[in-house]
């Protein structure tokens, strides 16, 4: 796996890219997905979470965010804190849902002013339903490519988008879809996360689609996201955050493994999902993929386990980039 040009450092905190480099002819790398607290409780699972990866050394660690939730300042500070307590390198989610420009320029000041520098872009899903009609705020930006230059226009920050193996449930098609990721990745951003998928084949056509589309920016790393299913709960979560209906022989294997009786098997359950993002990771790597991404709900275990599958273990950390 090879990027060029690397971003040169900011302030001395290296970029998404530069963490990447830092593992060429090593293990592919991994990263890993928190949510912000709702409560203490909650923060202090995430930080059991935190420091059981820590000693994983994955190469960034991103919080998302929600856009107009309660839980903005908490996101800031929390994602301000692993910036500042700990060895990770913390990607900041950043959705223009319901703000207005200044608001989102504040934002970023925030971040900057807790010693983020990595932002990923989204223009996000309307709050309580993913899949409802989206509303620009009336102060605010249409498209995440707009929100990628005015983040890039604020001062020195590494950018990152999403971009979407079956294509975004917006676009009208395919080549509108690539076409929209060619353009953010066009306004300044350095690397695209995948949704989160369950069929390695649609990570691969979106790979080949933007590489087709526009050779220089489908050089940048499209990294894929996933998530392992712990019980059939979880499915329901699963196919809310991709907008997509999980492949029938997915669904098939853990309904088999679930059982007929009144109560799911979830141990049975979580036993197959383990297998299947394991089975899925381990494809992505044998093609090429930059990096795995996990969805982790705050939580270590599942996704430790998968690492474990795949022979990855507490190690020294990469070369610094």
């Amino acid at each position: 796996m090879t990027f060029d040009p690397a971003p040169a450092s900011i302030s001395g905190t290296p970029s998404v890219v530069q963490r990447l480099r830092a593992h060429e002819g090593r293990a592919v790398p991994f990263s890993v997905e928190f949510n912000p607290p709702r409560d203490a409780a909650g923060e202090a699972r995430l930080w059991r979470a935190v420091r059981e990866f820590e000693r994983m050394h994955p190469a960034f660690v991103s919080m998302t965010y929600g856009a107009g939730g309660s839980t903005k300042d908490r996101t800031v500070r929390v994602t301000g804190q692993l910036a500042q307590e700990t060895t990770l390198l913390p990607v900041a989610h950043l959705t223009a849902v319901g703000h207005s420009v200044a608001e989102l320029r504040s934002l970023v000041g925030a971040y900057a002013d807790s010693g983020i520098r990595n932002i990923l872009v989204l223009r996000g899903d309307p709050p309580g339903d993913p899949l409802g009609e989206w509303h620009r705020h009336p102060e605010g930006v249409e498209y995440a490519e707009e929100l990628v230059r005015i983040v890039r226009d604020l001062g020195d920050f590494h950018v990152g988008v999403a971009s979407f193996p079956q294509g975004h449930h917006r676009s009208p098609d395919l080549d509108s879809d690539t076409a929209f990721l060619a353009a953010k990745l066009r306004a300044g951003a350095e690397y695209s996360i995948t949704q989160m998928f369950f069929d390695v084949e649609h990570y691969l056509r979106l790979r080949d689609r933007v590489a087709a589309f526009d050779p220089v920016e489908g050089a940048k790393p499209i990294i894929p996201e996933l998530m392992p299913i712990t019980s059939l709960r979880t499915v329901t979560r699963a196919e809310e955050l991709c907008g997509r209906p999980l492949p029938p022989a997915v669904l098939d294997r853990l309904r088999r493994a679930a059982g007929d009786g009144p109560e799911e098997n979830r141990a049975a359950v979580r036993e197959v999902g383990i297998e299947i993002a394991t089975e899925m990771a381990q494809r992505l790597i044998d093609e090429g993929a930059p990096c795995l991404h996990f969805i982790t709900l705050n939580f270590a275990k599942a996704t430790s386990e998968v690492l474990s599958n795949l022979g990855y273990g507490v190690c020294p950390a990469p070369a610094p980039a």
